[in-house]
């Protein structure tokens, strides 16, 4: 049996893109790859595949940031329906862009956490 895993340690070591193991490595290359095995304590990280779940909740809290958003910018400048979509849209791009990365992070954290890999077929 293995000792139990800190999850809020491996979640925060996600979010900072580190390794959830040891804090050392550097969990992603590029935007959103998955770096197989971590380069200082040689976790196997390719083997907790987040699959759709970061999307998901992503897509969730940028959904719920879109209600407010609109009214925000909709009560303070009133500017036109195209102009308004294009605030809006630029806004949730960039917040969704930057949220993904994040919350994939963390996500590759929690898995390793709760000891989640992919076993196999």
């Amino acid at each position: 049996m293995t000792q139990p895993r800190d999850s809020r340690d491996a979640i925060m070591r996600g979010l900072a893109n580190r390794c959830p193991a040891c804090g050392e490595g550097q969990l992603m290359q590029g935007y959103l790859t998955l770096n197989p095995v971590c380069a200082h304590c040689d976790v196997p990280l390719g083997r907790y595949p987040a699959a759709d779940g970061p999307a998901f909740f992503t897509m969730t809290i940028m959904l719920l940031v879109l209600i407010p958003l609109l009214g925000l910018v909709w009560g303070i400048w009133r500017p036109e329906p195209l102009m308004l979509l294009a605030i809006t849209g630029f806004v949730m791009t960039a917040l969704t862009l930057i949220l993904l990365r994040l919350i994939k992070g963390a996500f590759i954290g929690y898995l390793w956490a709760k000891d989640e890999q992919d076993r196999g077929a």
